[in-house]
């Protein structure tokens, strides 16, 4: 088994280094259009004012400025080197807020929400995350798919280390109160249409969130109007569980996920437990659940454990994404023309198998 352990931590470290630090810059300074941020957060505070790895009890709020490079791919998030940013390659903040009221945070959402339409996108990062690179994915994420709304960030205490896979599973158990909170504030504010999106471990979080809310309340909130879980590394069997007691599924609800996924191998091996549900080859394990399932093992390069948001090919696909959410509500057959691919369907489930359009077309799209 080490020998198989190895080679798949060796991409994780190769993959995470240089690590995402936070440069702030004037405005005036930066390039490119800009992305605002909302944050809730249980991560603790570090000296120098910065959210860092430790846990935090008490859910502390924010909203950054992010500047979106010019120069850059589609998908690409490029870190600037401390006090050496290139404005025109490198993600930067160009302004910052630490709220120290709950209700100051509500009014600048509320504020944000009614002129973007009361939508609300709230991103949840996944496993070995600075809090610098999960809210630069975000912004990266809106502006690259042109999300509407306004987008959150719910950051939870990582260790942002390859080897920490146990200190955040515990952290992301930790966490479930803040995601409840931050979803309940949301709604708060005033937004009607909320979508959360989660990578990697934060899909297990969001799905204990739902499960949580669902438990107290009877329902998951109708004003949450989709789930999108990335590579999501949660047993399957776990998974399963989780929507039981969750009942009714937010709609739309869409997995992405590869069995090309070199992450969730590692993920696999740590716990033993080889049922991924973002590796998944067998739709029976959960075909009588009302989700869909994206499979993007064609657009697989490196690690393949972020597909979704860092194939230039596979975003420009989604684009179309809103067709899709329109014919939700139709048979397997009405969802057939909407994306290149192939549709299987398992009772309520359906996985869609995504390929390459040049594949089909022979137009090149990198």
């Amino acid at each position: 088994m080490r020998a198989l352990v190895l080679p798949i931590l060796l991409v994780c470290l190769t993959a995470c280094t240089p690590r995402g630090v936070m440069v702030v810059v004037p405005p005036e300074r930066a390039e490119g259009p800009i992305s605002t941020v909302f944050v809730g957060t249980t991560r603790g505070l570090d000296g120098a004012g910065v959210f860092g790895g430790g846990r935090s009890e008490a859910l502390r709020f924010a909203r950054y400025d992010v500047a979106i490079p010019p120069q850059r791919e589609v998908g690409e998030i490029n870190y600037p080197a401390p006090h050496r940013p290139n404005v025109s390659t490198d993600f930067v903040t160009t302004d910052q807020r630490i709220y120290g009221a709950e209700a100051d945070f509500r009014r600048d959402l509320s504020l944000a929400l009614a002129a973007n339409g009361r939508e609300a996108m709230i991103f949840v990062h996944g496993f070995n995350n600075t809090f610098t690179e999960g809210l630069y994915r975000i912004a990266q994420l809106r502006h690259d798919l042109e999300v509407p709304g306004v987008a959150l960030h719910y950051s939870w205490p990582s260790a942002a280390e390859p080897l920490g896979y146990v200190y955040d599973r515990d952290s992301a158990l930790f966490g479930r109160k803040g995601l409840e909170d931050l979803i309940r504030e949301t709604v708060a504010a005033g937004a009607t249409r909320v979508t959360l999106v989660a990578h990697s471990m934060g899909g297990f979080l969001t799905m204990e969130a739902l499960r949580d809310l669902a438990l107290q309340d009877g329902q998951v909130m109708p004003q949450i109007r989709g789930v999108v879980l990335i590579s999501p590394d949660i047993d399957v069997e776990v998974f399963r569980m989780q929507a039981t007691d969750i009942g009714t599924l937010p709609q739309p609800f869409v997995i992405f996920g590869s069995d090309r996924d070199r992450v969730l191998r590692l993920s696999a091996l740590i716990t033993g437990q080889l049922g991924r549900l973002g590796s998944l080859d067998d739709m029976g394990q959960i075909a009588d659940l009302d989700v869909t399932y994206l499979d993007v093992a064609a657009f697989s390069k490196g690690s393949g454990h972020f597909v979704a948001g860092t194939s230039p090919a596979l975003i420009r696909l989604l684009g179309r994404i809103a067709e899709v959410d329109q014919a939700f509500g139709n048979d397997a057959a009405g969802r057939a023309g909407l994306l290149p691919g192939v549709i299987l369907t398992a009772r309520n489930a359906t996985r869609i198998i995504l390929t390459p359009v040049a594949e089909i077309t022979g137009d090149a799209l990198n």
